[in-house]
């Protein structure tokens, strides 16, 4: 083992960091804000005053910053971890970015003879607090392998989604369903709220059933989106949910339609929920 080092001590970051204070030969860290590295100081970390002097003493670097433009800083700047990393440093790039920035930084890295990795984090500053984010790591067999040591520090699920941008496409999708049900949480609540319902007890009501249901996930258990042949053990259990689905859906929309109130993604819903579940009717 040797050092590891983390840039960027964030919501996210700051946690995710902190489990690795027990890492056996030490963290390196590194932020713009020195009185949050003094913090980590204070717990055994060791500070460094730029990407650069990070590489210097850690092979395995984690990344967590805004957006691509500080990956690119990080990664590529004047004092950035290609300036001083070793051969055989891994750096693994949490934050979202564009499907296309790690791979070039991977390309641009390898003529370091350096592997970077797009891990991807799932579970915000709670999960990162509980150690049990879920990571999405995108690179060869060799980098993931050599990363999945530290992932596990702070991580309740290690996925190698498979080459490098992977990661990054696994954790777009997860966001798009995140946002589009954040999205339909807001049409939900326009319904109830015109309905004269209490909008803290419909949220607790939400919160507690998919805490038994999964939410959405519980329906993500299949290879493929490809349309179901009636033969197949899941089209009577997908064609049940299609159906119950749709009844409540048309009755919420009525509601919506006697109420004033627009359910642009009800109607959506109510139009491609049998073709989403693999059970859409021939004749339909």
């Amino acid at each position: 083992m040797s050092a590891v080092g983390f840039i960027g001590l964030g919501q996210i970051g700051a946690p995710m960091a902190r489990k690795l204070l027990t890492w056996p030969d030490g963290l390196v860290v590194h932020d713009v804000r020195p009185e949050v590295v003094a913090k980590f100081v204070e717990g055994g970390a060791r500070a460094a005053t730029s990407p650069k002097e990070v590489a210097r003493q850690a092979d395995v670097i984690s990344v967590m910053v805004r957006d691509d433009a500080q990956v690119e800083e990080v990664v590529c700047g004047p004092d950035g971890l290609l300036a001083g990393a070793a051969e055989g440093t891994v750096l693994a790039i949490h934050s979202t970015i564009g499907e296309d920035t790690a791979p070039r930084l991977a390309e641009l890295a390898a003529l370091h003879r350096v592997s970077v990795v797009d891990a991807p984090v799932s579970g915000g500053a709670v999960g990162a607090d509980r150690a049990d984010l879920a990571v999405m790591v995108g690179g060869s067999e060799d980098a993931f392998n050599r990363c999945a040591d530290v992932f596990e520090h702070w991580a309740g699920l290690v996925v190698h989604a498979g080459e490098v941008g992977a990661g990054t496409r696994c954790k777009l999708a997860r966001n798009l369903l995140h946002f589009v049900a954040f999205t339909a949480a807001a049409e939900a609540q326009r319904l109830a709220e015109a309905s004269g319902i209490d909008l803290r007890e419909l949220g607790e009501i939400v919160r507690h059933t998919d805490a038994i249901t999964g939410g959405p996930g519980a329906i993500m258990l299949r290879d493929d989106t490809a349309q179901l042949d009636p033969s197949d053990n899941w089209y009577p259990i997908l064609r049940n949910v299609s159906e119950l689905g749709e009844k409540d859906l048309a009755l919420a929309l009525r509601l919506g339609e006697r109420l004033g109130v627009e359910l642009p993604l009800g109607q959506r819903a109510l139009r491609d929920l049998a073709v989403g579940l693999g059970v859409a009717k021939e004749d339909a």
